[in-house]
């Protein structure tokens, strides 16, 4: 079961496996007194920092042991998240640092009113430190993780109980509940690990596209800074060329109010058709090793547990990377008109950031694999050209009529070809007056009137057409007319 020599203990010559000393460590008759936070520490990749551990671990003991809050440990998931946050560099933010962020924010607000038909949003700017951002932004993660998070605790849990020897279940009695909390235990930890990790790239509450912060129109100073390094341009040039896509973020969830439902809805169904490799599970409990259990961090970081996607899947992940690409190609494109004639750097920061929100960082893709989800916009170029030609053909206020109605949104089909995005709608549009117009005809009776001169060869009128003149419906013929 394990590759580590078999243990004996108490002066028993006979050998017992680790999993089973750890169980009954953890859950038997020797309590919580014998339970090595470390073990547990490793599994969900936390530093090996004994007063710290010590100070953590007391809290998850009492967790542990107290009746579940759901299949998810969310309050070790926020701690953790802060934690993470806080180990780096996270300063609080300075009074000349808000008032940096507040007056850049409020320019951005005036250079994009130009550019776009989308009135300005009010929002008072935000200066916040990766603390503040994971405070902000933990509801809506929560939000989109839950599905997710909530499959692989409750299948790792029934692991754990199901690969259990019969004689731990017996030993169990009212201590069930802390086996049952285990798996939400490690997953929340590794989950607020992510999102800590997170708050170090992020530079805005909508850096990733997502409105993960409601009504809210912030910079993260710090992660400003570190963005800019290497880049040899004036840090105020980036201070306000990220401000503009950020006010941009910000007017386009504000003003089009069904959007954030519409974006979040979308990763929630995918995230909802994602299913658990129970099998692979069922696997790492029944190999658990409690003198290496890196083993549960890898295999959450790397989301062995993900299966391949389904037909349904792809179909789900095509319409959530179109909705992601087209906020950010909108977003691209009006910081790039905004900022053209304004920061020489303009065109260096829109490719700089083009790049990153293509491939995205370490932390993103450890968050992706952990919850089986992605959030960058494969195809920002695309939309940013179909945006381009929109303004073109139809000026500013026809381009951003298309965020009216979600119906209007353009599809996958119109990335792969955004110059033909125009017929296409015109030819669809046609199609549709065609059958309005008829429909009108046939509930305002148009379709009952026939023609004085029909025959009795007509295949044209309805049951009962012309049948009031005898003469001219062939002599009385009472057969239904096809």
């Amino acid at each position: 079961m394990t590759s580590n020599p078999l243990n004996s203990s108490n002066g028993d010559d006979t050998p017992k496996d680790p999993l089973t000393e750890m169980l009954q460590n953890l859950m038997g008759g020797k309590g919580m007194e014998n339970f090595d936070p470390a073990e547990l520490a490793r599994a969900a990749g936390l530093p090996n920092d004994p007063n710290l551990l010590a100070q953590m671990f007391s809290q998850v003991q009492a967790m542990m042991s107290a009746p579940s809050e759901g299949p998810v440990n969310w309050t070790l998931a926020h701690d953790n998240a802060r934690r993470v946050a806080a180990g780096g560099s996270d300063p609080s933010v300075t009074t000349q640092q808000s008032r940096e962020v507040d007056e850049a924010l409020r320019l951005a607000e005036l250079w994009l009113d130009p550019v776009t038909d989308l009135p300005s949003t009010g929002l008072i700017g935000r200066a916040w430190s990766r603390a503040e951002w994971v405070e902000a932004t933990l509801p809506t993660w929560k939000r989109l993780t839950e599905p997710v998070a909530n499959s692989i605790a409750n299948a790792l849990s029934a692991a754990m109980t199901e690969q259990m020897p019969e004689e731990m279940k017996s030993m169990m009695g009212g201590a069930s509940s802390m086996l049952q909390n285990m798996g939400g235990a490690i997953f929340g930890m590794q989950l607020g690990q992510a999102i800590g990790a997170l708050s170090a790239d992020v530079v805005s509450s909508t850096d990733i596209g997502v409105p993960l912060a409601d009504l809210e129109m912030a910079l993260l100073p710090t992660n400003v800074a570190s963005f800019g390094e290497g880049l040899s341009l004036p840090e105020n040039d980036i201070r306000l060329f990220l401000a503009v896509r950020e006010a941009a973020h910000a007017r386009l969830f504000v003003q089009v109010p069904w959007l954030r439902g519409h974006l979040l809805g979308a990763i929630e169904a995918y995230a909802r058709g994602i299913h658990i490799d129970t099998s692979r599970i069922e696997e790492l409990a029944r190999d658990l090793d409690p003198g290496n259990p890196e083993g549960i961090q890898e295999a959450l970081s790397q989301g062995v547990f993900m299966p391949q996607r389904t037909p349904a899947q792809e179909q789900a992940l095509e319409k959530l990377e179109t909705a992601l690409a087209l906020v950010e190609g909108w977003v691209d494109e009006l910081t790039a008109a905004a900022t053209e004639n304004v920061l020489p750097s303009a065109a260096a920061l829109r490719e700089t950031v083009r790049r990153r929100r293509a491939t995205g960082g370490p932390a993103e893709h450890a968050f992706a694999s952990l919850v089986g989800l992605e959030l960058r916009p494969r195809r920002l170029r695309d939309a940013a050209t179909l945006w381009a030609a929109l303004k073109e053909e139809r000026g500013i206020e026809g381009r951003d009529a298309i965020w009216h109605h979600p119906d209007l949104l353009p599809t996958a089909e119109d990335l792969d070809d955004p110059r033909g995005f125009s017929a296409r709608r015109k030819l669809a549009e046609a199609s549709d007056s065609e059958v309005d117009d008829a429909l009108q005809k046939l509930l305002s009776g148009g379709f009952d009137d026939s023609p004085t001169d029909t025959t009795e060869e007509s295949d044209g009128g309805l049951p009962g057409s012309g049948g009031n003149n005898p003469e001219e419906d062939g002599g009385g013929d009472t057969r239904p007319a096809r």
